[in-house]
């Protein structure tokens, strides 16, 4: 009998030993905040990883797997301008293991998790390379800049006078002439002349800085329009194309949450804003939904007490799957965050967000429908910065195929950051920025 039960135990065991994990897919996203490397499989797998130094790489051995086709192909994925990764080696390190060689370019601190399916995703197995020495996010943003730093510079043309700087924020009114503005205008100039932002001579004590913040990336496309066009991507250009033409302005700046197509969580693109002290976050989103026939661009700013509709619910609960999505690594991933930042935000902040709100959505009225006439309010995450106005922009409907032909459009993207600056532009004209004390 034991004899018979010992050959049924072998009969039974011995196909699941020789079923091998399948890599479906291998993603590469490199990134100066940090490199992610993905192996999507069709089950759970184990890895173990080490760091070797002179020269720096990191070896990953997975249990369970043997070399296939795709797995290879991990090794022409690898970018030669990959800020981490200088190559990588696969092989077949023992029967059911394979071990992945990453030779690394600088030293790196690695972070290796997995992930349960979600989305159109079936398990992945990640690899995180951020740097050990993080970028200081201010100098990286006068690095990259057109502009330079606010200290006296000798050569440089004479510092605008507040009245100058003034105007300079005045929006364009010879299109549409608005007659409240003169009074908004006179209101502003009178607090700019006892603002902290400038000293008697007049010259910049610091310069307005705004966080744009493109929605999703890397593994997380966002929404998808029928034509196949992503949200990611739309969002990131129009970001780009905001960018600039903020920064023609005199004394601003702007940062980027993410300026290549990789993942950056909620809470950290609000760690982002908080950390350059910036003076505005601007999230930019497409909207979707299961109907076609949805349409027309919205503006949402934060709640506390609860959605203003259903659809303004429905889209926060969406917006904030992101980092389901996107794939965050847990043990790392401050879960208190969202609700610290929620606990800290203030009505004051929720109302100069209405207020900016309220600017730019009138502007984006000008050039496309509006899903709703007033701004909306729900719980979004990336919204919860608590001493910063925040917006969320819903540019249009990607699914609908008229708005998402707008959407790759170069010259509706255009008029569209048009339309966000002169928002902008309007709410500084009523709320000049003055020197504040931020929370720390």
């Amino acid at each position: 009998m034991l004899k018979a039960g010992a050959t049924l135990l072998l009969s039974v065991t011995a196909p699941m030993r020789a079923r091998a994990a399948q890599i479906l897919a291998v993603r590469v996203w490199p990134a100066e905040d940090y490199t992610r490397v993905t192996l999507e499989n069709d089950t759970d797998l184990k890895a173990t990883h080490f760091i070797v130094k002179d020269p720096e790489r990191m070896v990953v051995d997975i249990e369970g797997l043997e070399l296939n086709p795709t797995l290879k192909g991990l090794v022409a994925k690898i970018q030669s301008n990959d800020p981490y990764i200088k190559q990588v080696r696969v092989g077949q390190n023992r029967p059911n293991v394979v071990r992945l060689v990453f030779d690394l370019k600088a030293e790196v601190t690695p972070q290796v998790f997995t992930l349960p399916p979600a989305g159109n995703y079936k398990h992945r197995l990640i690899f995180d390379l951020y740097p050990v020495k993080q970028v200081d996010p201010i100098a990286a943003m006068i690095e990259k800049g057109d502009w330079s730093d606010p200290a006296p510079n000798v050569a440089a043309a004479p510092t605008p006078t507040p009245k100058e700087q003034l105007d300079a924020l005045k929006p364009d009114t010879k299109a549409e002439p608005r007659e409240e503005l003169k009074a908004e205008l006179k209101t502003a100039e009178a607090q700019t002349k006892t603002a902290d932002k400038f000293d008697k001579q007049g010259k910049l004590v610091r310069m307005i800085t705004i966080a744009l913040d493109p929605g999703h990336g890397g593994e997380d496309p966002g929404a998808s329009g029928k034509n196949g066009s992503r949200e990611k991507d739309i969002v990131l250009a129009i970001a780009k194309r905001l960018k600039n033409k903020l920064e023609d302005l005199p004394n601003m700046r702007v940062m980027l949450t993410r300026d290549a197509d990789y993942f950056v969580p909620l809470g950290t693109r609000v760690d982002k804003a908080r950390k350059v002290q910036a003076d505005l976050f601007v999230s930019i989103h497409a909207d979707a939904f299961v109907q076609p026939t949805a349409r027309g661009s919205s503006v949402f700013v934060l709640s506390e007490k609860g959605a203003t509709s259903s659809a303004a619910r429905w889209l926060a609960d969406k917006e904030n799957a992101a980092d389901t999505i996107g794939g965050v690594n847990v043990k790392s991933h401050d879960k208190q965050l969202a609700s610290v930042l929620f606990d800290l935000s203030t009505t004051a902040q929720i109302n100069d967000s209405m207020k900016l709100g309220r600017a730019v959505l009138g502007e984006i009225g000008g050039i496309n429908r509006l899903h709703k006439g007033s701004v909306e309010q729900a719980g979004f995450a990336v919204l919860k910065a608590p001493d910063i106005p925040s917006i969320l922009i819903e540019t249009a409907f990607i699914s609908n195929p008229e708005e998402e032909a707008k959407l790759l459009d170069d010259d509706y993207q255009n008029k569209l950051a048009d339309a966000i600056v002169t928002g902008i532009r309007r709410y500084f004209a009523k709320n000049p920025p003055l020197a504040k004390n931020r929370l720390t």
